[in-house]
């Protein structure tokens, strides 16, 4: 996988060589403390974590972040492990499960490149494979792990259904096909158009989110439940950012060039929306369910129907005063457009 990899990195190259499913050779590894006893599948060490844990290790070199990047990579990492160890002893059945998805991985980075490798894989794309692959790109590129972990945050902050970081970093599909994007759209800035775009049909069929790679995505996203959610070409997706499932960010027909929607900053869109075109939706702005946008939707307005329409109308449409992709809320202003009773 010489292409897949900066050989140059000589100090990383034999990590990043290993199957996702091998803990990867590190003489720091485990150096604080030994999470698990593979020689006794059933049982996780209930060794607790040390507080004064400074062995950070995150694939990447610490003058790559600033002081308080690292001290909050560092406490993410060690919650996650911890949460993770408590899985584990609660069901021993899992053990190897999360040794081999968290407890024995050294860094987010190594853990995220190995989990969407087993996901992403088939009889003829080993993970081993996209393993070098995905580990070869987090390597070279620094903000992925930054958005990893905003995004984290988010979806921990955002949805009451989320018990844990490593519940959402293992079993949210939103979060994965967001991550694997991530991966993806650095594949197509570099030009590896096919690779990109093997990635984007393998997180389709596997977690039936098509984002293409060439779309541009912030940070902090929540993509909740996420079946369905198809995001064009030439979209860009702001940050903090809230999207629910079955939403399409798609073109108008076969407009070429520039055809997708430009999602603020802040914006929660409903499930069920499709926004066509090359519109604007401006920060802070809310998207009822099931509506059909056409049109550019002001900063901090409300817009629902089909065709939508701003609440309030559109001379002087009702202005949001909270960020609504952060309090999740959908029936704000429920009266002033409708009078739809039970």
């Amino acid at each position: 996988m010489a292409t897949c990899i900066d050989t140059s990195r000589t100090t990383e190259q034999s990590q990043v060589s290993q199957c996702p499913n091998r803990s990867p050779p590190d003489e720091n590894h485990y150096k604080s403390v030994n999470f698990c006893r593979p020689t006794f599948p059933d049982h996780v060490s209930s060794i607790p974590f040390s507080e004064n844990h400074t062995n950070f290790i995150h694939t990447r070199k610490f003058s790559d972040f600033s002081f308080e990047e690292e001290a909050k990579f560092c406490s993410l990492w060690l919650k996650m492990k911890e949460e993770a160890r408590l899985d584990a002893e609660q069901e021993p059945i899992l053990s190897n499960y999360y040794y081999s998805s968290i407890l024995s991985q050294n860094s987010l980075g190594s853990a995220l490149a190995n989990h969407l490798s087993i996901k992403l894989s088939h009889s003829s794309l080993p993970s081993c494979t996209l393993f070098d692959i995905f580990m070869g790109v987090v390597l070279e590129d620094n903000g992925i792990i930054k958005a990893v972990k905003e995004d984290l945050e988010a979806v921990k902050e955002r949805d009451p259904a989320c018990v844990s970081y490593v519940h959402c970093f293992l079993n949210y599909k939103g979060f994965l096909a967001c991550q694997a994007h991530r991966i993806a759209h650095k594949l197509w800035s570099q030009g590896r158009e096919i690779l990109a775009l093997l990635i984007q049909s393998r997180v389709s069929e596997v977690f039936a989110v098509d984002i293409h790679p060439g779309a541009k995505i912030g940070t902090g996203i929540f993509l909740d439940h996420a079946t369905g959610v198809v995001v064009g070409e030439t979209a860009v997706i702001g940050n903090n950012v809230s999207i629910l499932h079955n939403v399409t960010l798609g073109g108008t027909g076969k407009v070429c060039g520039d055809r997708h929607p430009k999602i603020g900053n802040g914006v929660l869109i409903g499930a069920g929306t499709c926004i066509l075109g090359n519109i604007r939706i401006g920060d802070g702005a809310k998207i009822g369910a099931g509506s059909v946008v056409l049109k550019e939707v002001p900063p901090r307005t409300t817009a629902v129907g089909n065709p939508a329409r701003l609440i309030g109308g559109k001379e002087n449409p009702i202005r949001l005063d909270k960020i609504p992709s952060l309090v999740m809320d959908h029936t704000s202003h429920i009266t002033e457009w409708s009078d739809y009773v039970i």
